[in-house]
């Protein structure tokens, strides 16, 4: 098979893999697509995932390295912590000196 008859199927593959990674439950590519969906159509969101599919797939093999499922609930880990940062670095600007204590969850 040549590259240029591959290259016309490619487009097609990715964006039903990225279909397939959406499907699955608890994945970072399905809650990548869940927060694409709720600001754009499907289709496009889709597209989207499949561009991110992409770049996951250059990187691994680029880097050789083994996938590393990031989880479902990456970027919220991600949120709390910029959060906290950029609300302790407003305090700072405004003179108020900011001694940070972690609370226990409740249960």
């Amino acid at each position: 098979m040549k590259i240029k008859h591959f290259l016309s199927y490619s487009d097609s593959l990715l964006v039903e893999a990225a279909w397939a990674a959406t499907r699955a439950k608890g994945t970072y590519l399905g809650a990548k697509y869940q927060r694409l969906v709720k600001r754009m159509n499907k289709k496009k969101a889709l597209v989207a995932v499949a561009h991110t599919l992409l770049v996951v797939v250059y990187h691994l093999l680029s880097h050789r390295v083994r996938y590393a499922e990031l989880g479902s609930d990456h970027v919220d880990r991600l949120h709390v912590k910029r959060q906290r940062r950029r609300l302790v670095d407003q305090l700072k600007a405004l003179g108020v000196k900011v001694t940070i204590e972690e609370v226990a969850e409740a249960t």
